[in-house]
């Protein structure tokens, strides 16, 4: 292994009472929860954006990201050592999955057909680095947000020619996550939305994302790609509007447009709280649907109106997080991706391992929280007595459809006024805090 990180140790378990700023307090990939261990359940994945490419740059100011591999280039050879620096990275924090835009891994050329062999040469020594080191492509996706060509769009671009670059680029990246073995493709929509209504003909745009992806299903079956095709939430920014707003209008677009059996939903906690939603309940109206299939573990600033990115150390978000994972028996092939950057002070590459860290025993420490709280029942035991009044004959009824409004007027007229036990909301949040 080739020493980038010359200061830093392979990161290892050493328990809670340690001092080690490079060492897990919480995460042990062997230990077993609820039959499966720690590394089967989590899943965890590198962003290769924010962790390579990244250079902590905000609104207000350039760069400070401190990356001496890397000498500026846009040159190929500069994307392959990067490469090389990520797989190093991967060894030594025990993540075994990765994830990546194409125009992440290697350099947007002066044409498409320039940009396509490029990625191939970077490909080529993905490839080789994932076989050396045992790691794994979680799911790839194509940047499709950042070249001025897509400024009002791409899948629902009011221009053909741009369409038909995003596509040719889409077809391109679905290739070489295939290549790699990916677990999974991400389609994010992040200009495919509008700033006004007043240029935008809305149904014609949402008629021409449906088709760009009934053109990707038919791609990826062409080519046997097995891999989950995922969408990925997020209501605005840099869009007034997006049309995956969250979780419901995703679903609610996939259902019109006869894709829902081809795509699962990859969910962001930070995507969540910009759409008003708690990450808890983004989840669980993806699983509900049966359409979970991966996350972006990071968290939001709730008093800055912008995708902040931040790395998850919020335990009580993380709980509600592997409840929802546990209760639906995993994510596989999805994972637990950590699309997190550093602040902007946080700019030395030791800082890179100890967000990592930080985040990793969050997650950790929030799976054994989650699987006690299973175990323990209470909460479990409390939400089914308080719909106990449904499990009866007329309730089986309602729910299977079975029943009329007479019938539920017979009930009403024979019976005295209801008495609406309570919901107890403190009292559950009392048990919550007393696992964490």
């Amino acid at each position: 292994m080739n020493e980038f990180f010359p200061g830093v140790p392979r990161i290892s378990y050493e328990g809670p009472s340690t001092k080690n700023s490079f060492a897990f307090r919480h995460y042990q990939p062997g230990e077993k929860v609820e039959g499966k261990t720690m590394h089967e359940h989590l899943r965890f994945a590198a962003a290769y954006w924010h962790v390579m490419r990244n250079p902590l740059s905000d609104p207000f100011g350039p760069g400070t990201a401190l990356m001496p591999w890397d000498d500026g280039s846009n040159s190929v050879a500069n994307a392959k050592q990067r490469v090389r620096v990520f797989f190093e990275f991967l060894e030594k924090t025990g993540i075994d999955f990765y994830c990546f835009h194409d125009r992440d891994v290697a350099p947007e050329m002066d044409s498409l057909a320039e940009s396509n062999r490029a990625l191939d040469e970077v490909v080529h020594v993905l490839a080789a680095e994932q076989e050396r080191a045992g790691k794994k492509l979680l799911w790839g996706t194509a940047c499709l947000f950042s070249h001025p060509r897509y400024a009002q769009g791409a899948a629902t671009s009011p221009s053909l020619p741009v369409f038909a670059h995003a596509a040719a680029q889409v077809k391109k990246a679905i290739e070489v996550t295939h290549r790699l073995g990916g677990g999974g493709y991400v389609f994010w929509g992040g200009r495919e939305g509008y700033s006004t209504l007043w240029n935008t003909d809305m149904k014609r745009e949402l008629d021409h994302l449906a088709a760009f992806l009934h053109m990707a299903v038919a791609w990826k079956k062409e080519i046997g790609f097995t891999g989950r095709f995922f969408i990925e939430p997020k209501p605005r920014e840099p869009s007034t509007h997006q049309y995956d707003s969250d979780a419901a209008a995703c679903l609610n677009f996939l259902r019109e447009y006869g894709l829902l059996d081809e795509f699962a939903l990859n969910i962001e906690t930070n995507h969540a709280t910009l759409a008003g939603h708690t990450m808890r309940h983004e989840l669980t109206v993806a699983a509900n649907a049966g359409k979970l299939g991966s996350i972006d573990a990071n968290r939001g600033d709730e008093l800055i109106g912008w995708d902040t990115d931040q790395f998850p150390t919020n335990l009580y978000v993380a709980v509600d997080v592997m409840l929802v994972v546990l209760g639906m028996g995993g994510l596989q092939p999805g994972g637990l991706n950590f699309d997190a950057k550093r602040r902007r002070e946080s700019h030395t590459p030791e800082d890179l391992f100890h967000a990592h860290i930080g985040g990793m025993d969050t997650f950790a420490r929030a799976l054994k929280i989650a699987a006690a709280l299973r175990a323990d029942g209470r909460i479990a035991d409390f939400v089914k007595a308080r719909y106990a009044t449904w499990d009866a004959e007329l309730g089986q009824k309602v729910e299977r459809g079975r029943a009329t409004l007479a019938d539920l007027e017979k009930l009403a007229l024979s019976q005295p006024a209801p008495n609406l036990p309570s919901g107890g909301q403190e009292y559950l949040e009392n048990i919550v805090n007393d696992f964490l």
